[in-house]
């Protein structure tokens, strides 16, 4: 949960109907708070730390002094400057223009730096469900989660999307594994505030033919981090991130799929994957 605020006492900012389906009544009990300012932030003494580009949207994440720090760009564009609280907890952001992709990435990223210690993961992933259990598909851009998720969605009957780029993971108190729906879904709109015990993690790979195996922990150790959002060179956020990588491989059953984009390599997906889900 976390609150939005903005420079006229208002709550909501243009652009934004995909939150619409997790609003909630306000509490005290926020991940974080984050206020849009109209006021351009000074960002001078900015000094960068690493730079994520993906298909002309850059985030370049650094630091102001000692605060955390991060610029949206769109095509070139800046969209936005983010000055947070070292924990986190607060963010200030100066939208240009009051834009939507610099206000919805500002809320993104801050979600997942605020949840990293709290055994709670922001994946790059497409996620469906099935008979009651969420499945994830991994694997770098261009490798084909949305296209085996549509598979799954094509030719396994009863199977819906629940999110197509960022979707929840969080370990409970009592060490249940759930997926939840996020306002975060990538190109395609899915934005459901719904979720699922975890069946299982799928790493995906194109190949020439359709071949499935279970990863070894150390194996789907590495797979889940690369997919993980979050600042590594953080101590306290990289321990938070791999108490909960490790708890994951520990729970739930995480699998490589060598495959074509093809009705085949859906249906032995979904045959291995529920068939040795851990009740």
């Amino acid at each position: 949960m976390f609150a939005l605020s903005t420079e006229n006492g208002g709550g909501h900012a243009p652009g934004l109907s995909q939150y619409e389906p997790f609003i909630c009544e306000a509490t005290d009990a926020v991940a974080f708070r984050l206020h849009i300012t109209t006021t351009p932030l000074n960002t001078d003494d900015f000094a960068l730390e690493v730079k994520q580009e993906d298909e002309g949207q850059d985030i370049l994440a650094g630091h102001v002094d000692d605060k955390p720090c991060f610029q949206f760009f769109l095509q070139g564009k800046l969209m936005g400057v983010l000055m947070c609280s070292t924990d986190y907890h607060f963010g200030e952001l100066y939208a240009v223009d009051n834009n939507a992709f610099g206000i919805n990435n500002a809320m993104m990223v801050m979600y997942a730096l605020a949840t990293a210690d709290k055994q709670t993961a922001l994946f790059h992933s497409s996620v469906v469900s099935f008979e009651g259990r969420a499945y994830m598909f991994l694997g770098p851009s261009g490798t084909g989660k949305s296209t085996h998720s549509k598979l799954w969605l094509k030719y396994i009957e009863g199977t819906e999307l629940v999110n197509d780029d960022n979707p929840v993971v969080r370990i409970l108190s009592d060490g249940t594994i759930r997926l939840y729906g996020s306002p975060w879904s990538g190109k395609t709109p899915c934005y459901r505030n719904v979720s699922y015990p975890l069946g299982a993690i799928v790493m995906l790979s194109q190949a020439p033919e359709n071949v499935i195996r279970r990863l070894r922990p150390i194996e789907a150790y590495a797979a889940l981090m690369a997919s993980i959002s979050g600042k590594r060179w953080d101590s306290r956020l990289a321990e938070g991130l791999h108490e909960t990588e490790s708890l994951l491989v520990q729970g739930v059953a995480v699998w490589h799929l060598d495959c074509l984009p093809d009705e085949a390599a859906a249906r032995l997906c979904n045959r291995e994957v529920t068939l040795n889900v851990e009740h």
